[in-house]
């Protein structure tokens, strides 16, 4: 029988570009390196029992589970001064007495792929622009709390799909464009513009 010995957790709050999000860091690995699950509902929390105890806060409207963090996203007025030390020590509470984070492991999504009627420049440009946004573009989106990940790519619009911190950003749009789109320009000529599903310029 192994000892099981308490571990101490320690959890810091980190701010990120949406100012309703607030990102909790911790020395504790919830998920493989690269791997996040998005909650934007109470409903879709099922295997959660984390995420459903942190949408019993009233004000907790969105939960972004990572490697070692969770992104909580407010639905209040109130400032973040007043909500951090209340979250901070559930979440060390609850990681500390062994809570359990999810009820069976997500399943790591696979990358989109091209569709039956992708060409083949199609897909080498896909698999491309998935190798960017992997190397350069998702650690960025993960520091600011949140995820990216390839939808589709099709007559020179690549799709992506924005998580956590990132969905409902006011600075999205400008990520999205200044950022993530001229960096795909410049790799890969090909590509005219970069689209996030959900989001409108």
């Amino acid at each position: 029988m192994t000892e099981n010995k308490e571990k101490v957790v320690s959890v810091y709050a980190e701010a990120n570009p949406n100012p309703e999000s607030m990102k909790f860091v911790m020395n504790v690995a919830f998920l493989p390196d690269g791997q996040s699950v998005d909650y934007p509902n109470l409903e879709s929390a099922l295997n959660s029992p984390l995420a459903q105890e942190l949408f019993n806060f009233d004000y907790v409207s969105r939960v972004f589970i990572a490697s070692n963090f969770v992104t909580v996203t407010k639905s209040t007025s109130i400032e973040w001064v007043k909500l951090i030390p209340e979250l901070r020590a559930f979440l060390k509470s609850y990681v500390e007495a062994g809570g359990p984070i999810f009820t069976e492991m997500p399943v790591a999504k696979t990358t989109a792929t091209a569709g039956s009627d992708t060409s083949p420049e199609d897909v080498e440009l896909s698999q491309k622009i998935i190798d960017l946004l992997e190397n350069y573009v998702r650690p960025a989106v993960e520091q600011d709390g949140g995820n990216i990940t390839f939808k589709s790519y099709h007559d020179g619009v690549v799709t992506v799909h924005l998580q956590g911190s990132c969905s409902g950003c006011p600075s999205a749009t400008v990520t999205l464009k200044a950022g993530i789109e001229n960096l795909l320009k410049r790799m890969v000529p090909e590509v005219r513009e970069v689209v996030a599903d959900g989001i409108t310029i």
